[in-house]
C-alpha cells in the first residue's frame, strides 16, 4: 500500500515505515523517529446520496473526471457536521436543491480510496443549479440506470434492490497492465 506522507507533518522529519504490536496483531504504520508522530492512515468518512428528483435518480459528471461517466453526488464529512446534516450541506451546494427527505441506504467500505461511505437516498426539489464541481447532469429513470461494481455503485444497488428493481451493472473494460 503506498503512503500519502512522507514527512513528518509536526517536524519534517522523514518518516519510517515501523511495525508496531496492536490489539489484534501488529499493524505497519509511518512514525516519525524524531517526535514520535505516528500516522494512522484512518479511512476518511464520504457521503453520497442518490437523488431521488422529479422521480427520477440523478447522477452528476464531476468536471475533473476525464470521460462522460455519471454518478451520485458524493462530499467530504466536515467539522462539525453530522453525516445527515453534511449530506443536505453536500447536495445544496452541488446542484442548489433542496431535500425534504433523507434516509440511510447503509455503509460502504472503497478501500481503494481509503474511504467510508455513508450513502442516503434524498429525496430533492427546486431548480438544479450546478457547481463548479460537476460539468454536467442526467436524470435517469431507476429502472434504467447502470451501477458500478464499487463504493457507490453498491449503495445505488442497494437503493435500486428496495425499490423492487434488479440492479444492472456496467462492465469496464480490463485493460493490459503493461
Amino acid at each position: 500500500m503506498s503512503h500519502p506522507y512522507k514527512y513528518c507533518p509536526c517536524c519534517a522529519t522523514p518518516l519510517a515505515l515501523i511495525t508496531q504490536i496492536e490489539d489484534g496483531g501488529d499493524k505497519e504504520r509511518l512514525h516519525c523517529p524524531a517526535c514520535g508522530y505516528t500516522h494512522w492512515n484512518n479511512p476518511t468518512p464520504v457521503l453520497a446520496a442518490v437523488i431521488e428528483y422529479q422521480g427520477k435518480v440523478l447522477l452528476a459528471q464531476n468536471a475533473a473526471w476525464p470521460g462522460k461517466m455519471f454518478a451520485l453526488i458524493t462530499g467530504f464529512m466536515e467539522a462539525g457536521d453530522t453525516p445527515e446534516g453534511g449530506m443536505v450541506r453536500e447536495i445544496l451546494e452541488e446542484t442548489h436543491l433542496e431535500t425534504s427527505a433523507l434516509n440511510l441506504i447503509g455503509v460502504y467500505d472503497f478501500q481503494r480510496m481509503n474511504q467510508v461511505i455513508i450513502a442516503y437516498h434524498a429525496v430533492c426539489h427546486g431548480e438544479v443549479r450546478l457547481s463548479p464541481e460537476l460539468a454536467d447532469y442526467r436524470l435517469f429513470a431507476p429502472e434504467a440506470v447502470k451501477c458500478w461494481p464499487a463504493g457507490t455503485g453498491y449503495a445505488l444497488a442497494d437503493w435500486l434492490k428496495s425499490r423492487g428493481h434488479t440492479p444492472q451493472f456496467v462492465e469496464f473494460e480490463k485493460r493490459d497492465p503493461a
